[in-house]
């Protein structure tokens, strides 16, 4: 008899399928008005989402950060 779907399964799959991408999920708690912050960003520079929000202000900070070194 098949196994009934189950969303761990699929959680598991996908979290599989970030991790071959190089990628991987992490869950972050922040206070609201860095969620703004994220979503301003995101909506100025048309990101997709608040993740691509984030990678881009840790890209720019390590950048400058390169650059006073």
């Amino acid at each position: 008899m098949p196994k009934p779907y189950r969303s761990t399964d699929h959680t598991r799959a996908y979290r599989q399928r970030l991790r071959a991408a190089g990628s991987e999920e992490v869950l972050f708690q922040l206070p609201r008005a860095t969620v703004a912050m994220l979503d301003a960003i995101k909506e100025r520079q048309g990101l997709r989402n608040r993740s691509q929000a984030l990678l881009q202000l840790i890209e720019e900070k390590g950048a400058a950060a390169q650059q006073t070194a």
